[in-house]
């Protein structure tokens, strides 16, 4: 198998959705599917570091993110559904999982979802994301705070590292916690968040 293609398992509890999305997998290009169980302990033991398993299993939020810590212990990246809000797909993100998706994503969503995920970034369907209704989960920061503001500028990474004397690494760090504690890495997202609770006044919003 080329090393361009990249390994899919779908892991889900419905026979007829874990079916459908085994098809759009088997139909994309750069793709190839790997296997599909219900059990998140078979895609453990086949899946090896940086395949991709696409997890669809009606469980509570802490118990899904039990199953993402498990797979992503093996290095293996991980999408999840939900068809909750936002908040619920934190436990998830924050244990790992690169990508949560919505039940209701078409195929053309999923698919970007995976080559995004495949190629090192994040995804949260935008009715997942963070909504002005969502009251911060945790603190931030005063450096995070800083981070905000310079995104809501629509800095770069690198412009933020320059601009606040750290390497571009701590940067995505700091993205990474954000990512954690909102439920989005999207900037659009952080800066809404920022703005809607007060982190970084209104007129900062460049976008």
């Amino acid at each position: 198998m080329s090393a361009d293609v990249r390994r899919v398992a779908v892991v889900g509890d419905c026979p007829l959705l874990r079916n459908g999305m085994a098809h759009v997998v088997e139909d994309a290009d750069g793709l190839a599917l790997a296997l599909t169980t219900r059990s998140a302990h078979e895609a453990a033991a086949e899946l090896a570091r940086d395949d991709i398993a696409l997890v669809d299993l009606q469980l509570p939020a802490a118990c899904l993110a039990e199953v993402v810590a498990q797979l992503t212990a093996r290095g293996i990246r991980v999408i999840v559904f939900s068809s909750g809000p936002g908040n619920h797909a934190v436990p998830a993100m924050r244990a790992g999982a690169r990508g949560c998706l919505s039940r209701q994503a078409d195929e053309h969503e999923l698919l970007a979802a995976i080559r995004l995920v495949a190629d090192g970034c994040s995804y949260i369907s935008a009715d997942l994301a963070v909504r002005p209704e969502t009251k911060p989960s945790c603190h931030v920061t005063d450096r995070e705070r800083q981070i905000l503001e310079l995104i809501a500028h629509g800095e770069t990474d690198h412009d933020i590292a320059v601009r606040l004397g750290i390497s571009e690494h701590t940067v995505h760090s700091h993205l990474d916690r954000l990512r954690d504690k909102i439920g989005s890495r999207r900037r659009a997202d952080l800066t809404r968040f920022a703005i809607t609770h007060d982190i970084i006044p209104a007129g900062s919003w460049q976008g």
